[in-house]
């Protein structure tokens, strides 16, 4: 039989975003633009995207380097509060194998002209396959990608010449 573990974990990552929460809010919301920067690394290779933001909806991606393997990302939304939070489960697999099942949530505040946005997420790691640091290490890329594509939005689409 094959030894099985689990490692629960919180981790909770903090960016501003010199843009308004709605802004940030929508970058999440619309599945053109957060297909735009929710996304493995750049060498990675991506496949199927799907996005149903609404109570109840799913979320669909699955990637990953050239030759395999394949990683896949599933997700289901509880609570969608526009520009306030986001609250969803998610699983992570490499191939077919369970790698980690997390509770997360999204909060975006107003930070002067800007947002503030808190992910908070509570995860299980199972058998080794995933760890906390390498999770928070991928969500901070990530959320570091959410910010290069505000920052070009912003470039392209000063305030009040949208």
């Amino acid at each position: 039989m094959t030894e099985r573990s689990v490692t629960h974990a919180t981790m909770v990552i903090e960016r501003a975003y010199a843009v308004p929460p709605a802004t940030v809010f929508a970058a999440w919301a619309d599945p053109a633009a957060k297909a735009r920067w929710f996304s493995g690394p750049d060498a990675w290779k991506t496949g199927n995207y799907q996005l149903d933001f609404t109570a109840g909806g799913e979320e669909r991606l699955s990637g990953g380097p050239p030759g395999g393997p394949v990683h896949r990302y599933a997700a289901r939304y509880y609570e969608i509060v526009p520009e306030q939070r986001i609250v969803y489960a998610y699983e992570m697999y490499t191939g077919t194998t369970r790698i980690s099942v997390s509770l997360a949530t999204i909060e975006f505040s107003s930070a002067g002209t800007g947002t503030r946005l808190v992910v908070t997420e509570q995860g299980a790691f199972l058998d080794g396959h995933d760890t906390p640091a390498q999770r928070e290490h991928g969500s901070a890329s990530i959320l570091d990608a959410l910010g290069a594509v505000l920052e070009r939005r912003a470039a392209e689409h000063p305030a009040g010449k949208d």
